[in-house]
């Protein structure tokens, strides 16, 4: 399947000079959507995760499907003040700016094989935090999965050392 048919580009959103890629046509289509998520599923396990881990908020999109799928627990990884027990943190750059994420301190398990999955890979360092998260709490990643990447931002370069899957890229188009 030809997935980038599915991706509506925005330009100059969420300012000037950027290229937005729009994943809600892919998502609103059945076909393309479970197509998507059998994907990552199938890479998943291969990989032999045992734990999804989706961050905040696109990364529950296709996480959580992957999750169930699977028949394997998923953890949403939040932005700070939205988890209301004890937690870890780790802080990033973004494209435009700096953020931080949190994971709960018992969404994992010592051991436990994680994937990580959000809907887009840009420059990594929203991945690149959530490994920190895992590897904190003792688990070890498995692999990231994305349905977008965007090669000219080096994400990969970011997760060196990491198994990255994506479905497509987009690259200054």
């Amino acid at each position: 399947m030809n997935f980038k048919e599915y991706v509506a580009t925005v330009p100059n959103f969420p300012k000037e000079g950027i290229m937005f890629r729009d994943i809600t046509p892919l998502i609103n289509d059945g076909k393309a959507f479970k197509a998507c998520v059998d994907e990552i599923a199938e890479f998943a396990k291969k990989k032999g995760a045992t734990v999804i881990l989706g961050p905040e908020a696109r990364g529950f999109i296709f996480g959580c499907p992957v999750a169930y799928k699977l028949g394997l627990g998923f953890s949403p990884v939040r932005k700070p003040g939205k988890l209301p027990r004890e937690y870890v943190s780790a802080s990033y750059e973004l494209e435009y700016g700096k953020n931080e994420l949190c994971l709960l301190k018992d969404s994992l398990k010592k051991g436990d094989k994680v994937l990580i999955v959000d809907d887009l890979l840009a420059t990594g360092g929203t991945a690149k935090a959530v490994c920190e998260l895992v590897e904190m709490l003792g688990g070890e990643v498995v692999g990231i999965a994305c349905p977008i990447e965007l090669p000219q931002l080096k994400g990969r370069e970011t997760l060196k050392g990491y198994d990255v899957f994506s479905l497509m890229e987009f690259a200054g188009e």
